[in-house]
């Protein structure tokens, strides 16, 4: 297990659209996975990395392996918010990340921790991150 360098965490804007509600306008639990989804993938693409280009070039993608969300506040129809992305914790073939929704004010709203894992799109397994990856998103 590796532990990662200092890296700044990074934020993501979201607004809430009629879609991620249910019927009172609230947030619908799930639209949060979407939202985290999202800022993983931005956060990404900040530091050069094409999950195409990786999927095409090296047959490997990432793929969630086990997601954990608290939820302390409704967001509401209309509510723009920040999704953060930190690296928690990096091992040969996955990433921890802590992620959260917070209003602009910074009211918390969810957090989650989610593992990713670096899988062989052929063989369907765990597969070593590369190091030219690790270091982009390390920002080494």
């Amino acid at each position: 297990m590796s532990e990662p360098a200092a890296v700044a965490p990074f934020a993501w804007p979201v607004r809430v659209y009629w879609e991620d509600t249910d019927a009172g306008g609230v947030v619908y639990h799930a639209s949060y996975v979407r939202f985290f989804e999202r800022a993983r993938t931005e956060w990404l693409r900040a530091r050069g990395i094409d999950q195409s280009a990786v999927k095409q070039e090296a047959g490997l993608i990432f793929v969630v392996r086990e997601m954990q969300l608290d939820f302390f506040r409704p967001a509401l129809l209309d509510d723009e918010l920040m999704v953060s992305v930190e690296v928690k914790q990096r091992r040969a073939a996955s990433i921890l990340f802590s992620q959260s929704a917070s209003r602009a004010d910074g009211s918390e709203l969810v957090r989650a921790q989610v593992k990713v894992a670096c899988v062989d799109m052929q063989q369907m397994r765990p597969a070593p991150i590369p190091a030219q990856i690790i270091a982009r998103m390390l920002g080494g």
